[in-house]
């Protein structure tokens, strides 16, 4: 008997295949139940066209049957078989598929489509066998052929005996080595667990003898073990059902079934696309954060699917990183595959999906604010600050997309409020959106540089999480309203009167200022009278886009570069201590001295800054109490 050479390029092309194409050696039997989807599907299709066909879905499946001690593997399908030309066209041509053929041949109607867009899937086979043995009958055809090939040295065929219509491929799995466990393709409960990781949507029975206990005749304490074949997959995916025959406990069963997370999800998006691109698609927002969600292993993506075969575990691609807690699946039959499953082409339709679902989520948060705040505001506490990395990440580019899902703190409603309800409550002769920042709340609300803004009844924004003030730096504005910190050199709110009393002060005490920023010249850039302290005597603001909660974060980044805030030592002179300040500078120049250092400490204990000189601060105190 002849043997034939396989027709597209030699042994380097097959052992390029069989150990780079696939990451894991388990998905051979994922295309080999593909391949037997695809053939019953052209005996459907067939059907559809010729009157003296019939199709009953009853008669079609797909069997495994496991011979552990002969080491054998058999994949039979009742499909639409093949002759012995198909056999050497699809089978002796390595990237080349049948079902592609098919497929440009003809126009698929009533939901059925061809898998198997995916030429070398078949040979997959040979990365967990020694020998691949494939016998098949046509439709139509008389007689039988077998193919039989132990890869790189060519394939054989000839003539062979089966009764009914379809394809047997028999696996001679190969026997284990030091870095490969093959015995484990020849596990009942393994075979079990791979089709119903990949294939558990194949529309038809994946059928298959499983090993049951059941007691003895006679005993009630001894057990036997006996087989009983088995539909191993579910075959209707929740995702192809009709999402008004679906309860939400349907859905959190599924979000369990599927490992998503131990949680139980905040809400859940089902989508059915049939536009530019058709996909299905089911997807949850977790309630809580996962452990491991701001490590590097954590891997953002969404489970891929073409036609219910699972192709990729995580595709990164259809979630934008500031929604990748997102959990769930796509399923697409238009997705463009090249050479296998597992390399995706990033094409058109995969762009097209990742857009839709990216609107779809901000649309979906965006209800859950209007619908159920309770749960939106539990959502955020979880991935709130994700978003605000959204915002911040880029140089930007995603701001319009998530600004109107962010929510801070308010002064004034003492709790969470989006930027929207910010600026739906500004008076009429407010500037800007004031913000304040510190380590919590409480701190916030105690800050001196607050007086001002609060007195003349504009709220402000709680900015508590390193990357807020960043978030906002970005943002510049919301609405055309610009954000100001209450630290900043210009409030925006200080009224004529105010300025001319400030105006007079300055001359009047400029020498008593010039002294202290001489005293402080290393460490402020100027000294200056506050127009917004009230009931406090000192502060310290900033000139510039670095404020001093930023100096704070950067610094404490590993590639730390001693960045500095322009910092302006503000005094209130209507307070008594500046009676105090006063007298001193006129009196005693010592006392002076000590004075303005104790303000300074007095203003970076305020900002929660370190002193300088912890000693050097104690010891001042204590001259005051001598």
């Amino acid at each position: 008997m002849e043997t034939k050479q396989f027709r597209a390029e030699s042994k380097r092309l097959l052992d390029l295949m069989i150990n780079s194409i696939y990451t894991h050696r388990e998905i051979f039997l994922r295309e080999l139940i593909s391949n037997a989807s695809d053939a019953i599907d052209k005996i459907y299709y067939r059907a559809l066209t010729d009157d003296t066909l019939e199709f009953d879905k009853d008669d079609y499946y797909i069997k495994i049957i496991l011979d552990e001690r002969n080491r054998v593997l058999k994949i039979i399908d009742t499909g639409i078989g093949m002759t012995k030309e198909e056999l050497e066209d699809n089978l002796g041509t390595i990237a080349k598929s049948g079902s592609l053929a098919f497929k440009k041949e003809n126009e698929l109607k009533d939901g059925y489509d061809i898998i198997g867009q995916f030429g070398v899937g078949f040979y997959s086979a040979f990365m967990v066998a020694e020998t691949v043995t494939v016998i098949s009958k046509a439709l139509d055809s008389e007689g039988a052929y077998k193919w039989e090939s132990q890869g790189i040295d060519g394939y054989t065929i000839e003539p062979w005996e089966k009764d009914t219509v379809g394809t047997e491929i028999i696996l001679k799995i190969k026997e284990n080595t030091e870095d490969e466990k093959y015995d484990e393709y020849l596990e009942e409960y393994r075979l079990k667990d791979i089709i119903k990781k990949y294939s558990d949507f194949i529309r038809y029975p994946i059928k298959m003898d499983v090993t049951i206990k059941k007691f003895k005749e006679g005993s009630e304490n001894e057990y036997e073990d006996y087989l009983e074949e088995q539909t191993i997959n579910s075959m209707v995916p929740i995702w192809r059902k009709n999402k008004n025959e679906l309860t939400e406990e349907d859905y959190d069963n599924f979000y369990s079934e599927k490992r998503y997370g131990f949680d139980k999800p905040v809400k859940h998006i089902h989508i059915s696309a049939d536009g530019a691109v058709r996909y299905n698609a089911i997807l949850f927002i977790p309630e809580r954060i996962p452990f491991d969600y701001y490590t590097k292993e954590y891997e953002k993506g969404l489970e891929l699917y073409s036609n219910g075969v699972l192709i990729m575990n995580k595709c990164s691609d259809l979630l934008p990183d500031y929604f990748s807690f997102v959990k769930g699946m796509v399923d697409s039959e238009d997705l463009s595959l090249n050479i296998s499953r597992e390399m995706l082409q990033h094409d058109r339709q995969l762009k097209l999906i990742s857009k839709n679902i990216k609107n779809k989520i901000k649309n979906e948060l965006l209800a859950l604010l209007k619908d159920d705040r309770d749960k939106y505001e539990e959502f955020y506490k979880s991935f709130g600050r994700q978003l605000k990395y959204g915002v911040y990440s880029d140089f930007g580019s995603n701001k319009d997309m998530l600004q109107d899902l962010l929510m801070f703190y308010s002064s004034k409603a003492k709790k969470l409020v989006t930027l929207n309800e910010y600026i739906s409550g500004m008076a009429d002769d407010q500037k800007y959106i004031y913000y304040a920042t510190g380590e919590s709340n409480e701190r916030i609300e105690k800050l001196p540089q607050t007086e001002l803004v609060t007195e003349k009844g504009f709220e402000i924004l709680y900015l508590t999480e390193e990357i807020d003030e960043f978030v906002l730096k970005v943002l510049m504005a919301y609405k055309e309203k610009e954000f100001k910190s209450v630290s900043a050199g210009d409030l925006g709110i200080e009224d004529q009167e105010n300025e001319n009393a400030s105006g007079t002060e300055d001359t009047a005490n400029k020498e008593l200022f010039e002294k202290m920023k001489t005293i402080l010249s290393d460490k402020v850039k100027d000294v200056r009278i506050s127009k917004r302290l009230k009931s406090h005597p000192v502060c310290l603001t900033n000139d510039g886009e670095i404020s001093i909660e930023m100096e704070k974060i950067l610094n404490t980044m590993p590639n730390n570069q001693n960045i500095k805030a322009d910092k302006i030592l503000e005094i209130n002179i209507n307070h008594n201590v500046f009676e105090a300040l006063k007298d001193s500078y006129e009196k005693d120049q010592e006392k002076f001295s000590l004075f303005t250092s104790l303000l300074y400490n007095q203003a970076l204990l305020i900002e929660g800054l370190q002193i300088n000189d912890p000693v050097e601060f104690t010891n001042d105190i204590c001259k005051l109490m001598i």
